[in-house]
């Protein structure tokens, strides 16, 4: 079949342009839904069962062992029940407490180390035996300096670092473990998204019961194996982020 036939045509250069913006407005259905709201203000939306979301599933969080519940003959309040003269810190697992991050770090080290030596050896006989009776050429072959060298080596060694870290912020934290001598392995995770930026915090450590303040607060500085992360991912981090050629090149090139 000859390719002059019009289902062969090739398209001109604006069917393409049109083609392509077309099918980017219609791909993106953000974009028609934004042409469709110009001139008009932003509509609430309706309030919503979470659970009947697409893709919602259950928390599942680490829970105490149930304990049977037992009641004091003459007695309103059962054991065990938080009521107003019982500690509301965290004790067992599934409770929460938040964990106040104060970091402020600084260090200043400025270090310097210089060495210096000069060697001269100079070797030689200056009056040879016979050299002042003897005449040219034969005075050509008689020796003059033995040895000389000359040796310099300078070194200068500077390195310094200044180094600042502030970060502070709070952070709701679960037991998830409580050890035998009764440490609490606690772990709280918080994401915050801005428009295309997501921002994590992650919070992980062990607390004793007793650095845990009268408000359930405790101080980032008494979590033992301290683990803290404070960073994010998007639009913005990626940009930042040198490319994977380049973070390859700079693993791989000895130089």
């Amino acid at each position: 079949m000859s390719h002059s036939h019009p289902l062969f045509r090739r398209p001109s250069p604006f069917a393409i342009i049109g083609a392509v913006t077309l099918s980017s407005l219609l791909g993106g259905c953000s974009a028609i839904d934004r042409i469709g709201r110009i001139g008009e203000q932003p509509v609430l939306s309706s309030i919503e069962n979470p659970t009947a979301a697409p893709g919602y599933k259950p928390v599942q969080m680490p829970m105490p062992q149930p304990q049977p519940a037992s009641y004091n003959p003459n007695s309103l309040w059962r054991n065990g029940s938080r009521a107003f003269f019982k500690d509301q810190r965290a004790r067992q697992i599934g409770d929460i407490l938040t964990v106040m991050v104060n970091i402020t770090d600084r260090a200043v080290i400025a270090n310097e180390t210089q060495r210096s030596r000069k060697n001269t050896e100079d070797s030689g006989i200056t009056d040879f035996i016979g050299s002042k009776t003897i005449k040219n050429p034969a005075t050509a072959i008689l020796p003059g300096r033995i040895l000389t060298a000359d040796s310099t080596m300078s070194n200068d060694g500077k390195g310094s670092v200044n180094r600042q870290e502030a970060l502070q912020t709070n952070v709701a934290a679960v037991v998830t473990q409580v050890l035998p001598n009764g440490n609490l392995v606690v772990e709280g995770k918080q994401e915050i998204r801005v428009n295309y930026e997501m921002r994590e915090l992650v919070v992980a450590g062990i607390v004793r019961p007793e650095d845990i303040q009268s408000d359930n607060t405790i101080d980032s500085s008494k979590i033992a194996e301290a683990r803290i992360a404070y960073g994010g991912r998007g639009q913005i981090t990626d940009v930042q982020q040198p490319r994977y050629g380049q973070q390859l090149f700079d693993v791989v090139l000895p130089f």
